[in-house]
């Protein structure tokens, strides 16, 4: 047969000490002492070790966070419950700061008391355990700093370009307009004879005269692209050689 868990129960309430009697005392594998204060529960730890410390947060003297300290000071691998009803951000930062195992709020049912206790007295996790492996395919990803060099040469190539992108924009938004309002002013047209005629050969004459305009854009563009299109693979093939390396 196992030896019993030793807990300490300090609250100025005794009917707490009683429900955690009751509740962990029978066939739990738990024998529990109790202490009306922080000064009892001192001279209750330096008699004996204990396995758990539940203790109540506002009690007259000396509070539950204070002992909390004292006992992790002395004792730090003895776990801690705070007690509380009263669970203020405030207190609960105090009480984190000083080494708690959990919280408890009043108030108690005999589930919770059952369960935290158990909690508490969980051993630590091993750093192996909680040491997650990695998918296979992160054993070939790319280092970090080239992933950095490539964003730079990104942005690099995005601000070569982009004189040559508004030249582009500069140029084909005001033709693009024209040949919309162009051809709307067409279509309004043809629908007189005369006037199809007419639009007829303005039709031959204006394909003349924009055969330049057109000749210019593919002038424009054709570079844009190409240079835009060698520099993108120029930083793919170079960061993909660095990081082989």
């Amino acid at each position: 047969m196992s030896a019993l868990r030793k807990v300490l129960v300090v609250d100025d309430d005794p009917v707490v000490g009683k429900s955690f009697n009751r509740v962990l005392s029978h066939d739990k594998g738990y024998v529990v002492i109790t202490a009306q204060n922080a000064a009892e529960a001192l001279e209750r730890l330096r008699e004996q070790e204990y396995d758990v410390v539940f203790t109540d947060i506002k009690m007259p003297g000396m509070d539950g966070v204070e002992l909390t300290e004292r006992v992790k000071a002395s004792r730090p691998w003895t776990p801690v419950v705070i007690i509380t009803g009263y669970g203020t951000p405030a207190n609960e930062q105090r009480a984190k700061a000083a080494g708690v195992s959990d919280f408890m709020r009043k108030p108690l049912s005999p589930e919770m008391i059952e369960e935290s206790a158990t909690h508490a007295l969980q051993p630590p996790a091993t750093a192996t355990a909680s040491v997650v492996p990695l998918p296979a395919a992160s054993a070939q990803a790319m280092p970090a700093e080239a992933i950095d060099t490539q964003h730079s040469y990104r942005n690099l190539a995005k601000l070569v370009a982009a004189p040559f992108v508004g030249l582009a924009y500069a140029v084909l938004l005001p033709l693009i307009g024209l040949a919309m309002l162009a051809w709307t002013a067409l279509q309004a047209l043809m629908t007189i004879p005369v006037a199809n005629k007419i639009l007829m050969r303005v039709k031959d004459i204006a394909l003349f005269v924009a055969a330049p305009f057109i000749g210019l854009i593919y002038a424009v563009m054709l570079p844009v692209v190409g240079m835009t299109m060698l520099v993108s693979l120029g930083v793919k093939a170079w960061m993909t050689r660095k990081a082989k390396a």
